[in-house]
């Protein structure tokens, strides 16, 4: 007798908290799952908690459980409200935009901080259609995780009406060393060998291929290489 009467609570409480739920969801506003910010985040799991505990365990009084649900989409709304009424509030509660790549170049501190490696930023790059780094502008790792990328001026897409000639063939690059260590396998199927790569390499005044944090080949053995530790010091404003 007492499991079904908490089996029937079980029940109630689910008919009545999924409303709450839909409810508490429209009122927090339209947003993408995927676009969540950290708090927002934060927002959801600390629900999900709550919801959770107050399901699995009957014993648990139901009100206090709608009340914190309402009370954590109050929450919500009020900090949603002073993020737009201030920006630093904005900003303390959300990641800053991240530089991942400049000027064709791994950003490799930025990336360490971030915890990306170079195949997270090249399936990204290449979800944005973009196949080789030394087309990139600059690319920046967005708060929710996304990557945002600048393509150079000449490397920009055109409209068809504006072009004259016939279009390009598309080229697509292989990673040929990846944090120091040579890709056997992307040279082999290049029908190319490790003394080829040095010799290029050579010719860019690197000696040590252990110095090479990234480097590909595109169709026409056209090398790229972004150094460990790079001359560059160039950044672009972020505004966040």
């Amino acid at each position: 007798m007492e499991l079904l009467m908490d089996l029937l609570k079980v029940i109630f409480r689910i008919i009545t908290i999924l409303p709450l739920m839909l409810v508490v969801t429209l009122f927090m506003g339209k947003r993408s799952v995927g676009e969540l910010p950290v708090f927002d985040f934060l927002v959801i799991l600390t629900l999900g908690s709550v919801v959770g505990a107050d399901i699995a365990e009957p014993n648990i009084h139901h009100l206090p459980t709608v009340g914190a649900i309402i009370a954590i989409a109050l929450l919500q709304k009020l900090i949603a409200w002073l993020k737009i009424k201030n920006h630093k509030v904005g900003r303390l509660l959300s990641f800053e935009p991240t530089l991942v790549i400049y000027e064709g170049q791994f950003h490799i501190k930025n990336m360490r901080k971030i915890s990306y490696s170079i195949d997270n930023i090249l399936q990204m790059l290449r979800e944005k259609n973009v196949f080789q780094m030394k087309d990139v502008h600059f690319a920046l790792i967005e708060a929710n995780g996304e990557l945002s990328v600048k393509l150079k001026p000449e490397k920009e897409p055109v409209k068809m009406k504006d072009v004259q000639g016939a279009l390009a063939k598309p080229s697509v690059e292989y990673t040929v060393i990846m944090d120091g260590r040579v890709q056997p396998k992307a040279l082999e199927y290049l029908e190319l060998d490790e003394a080829w790569l040095q010799k290029e390499l050579l010719k860019k005044n690197i000696v040590n291929i252990q110095d090479v944090f990234y480097a590909a080949l595109n169709e026409d053995k056209s090398l790229h290489v972004t150094l460990k530790t790079p001359g560059y010091t160039q950044s672009v404003p972020i505004f966040h």
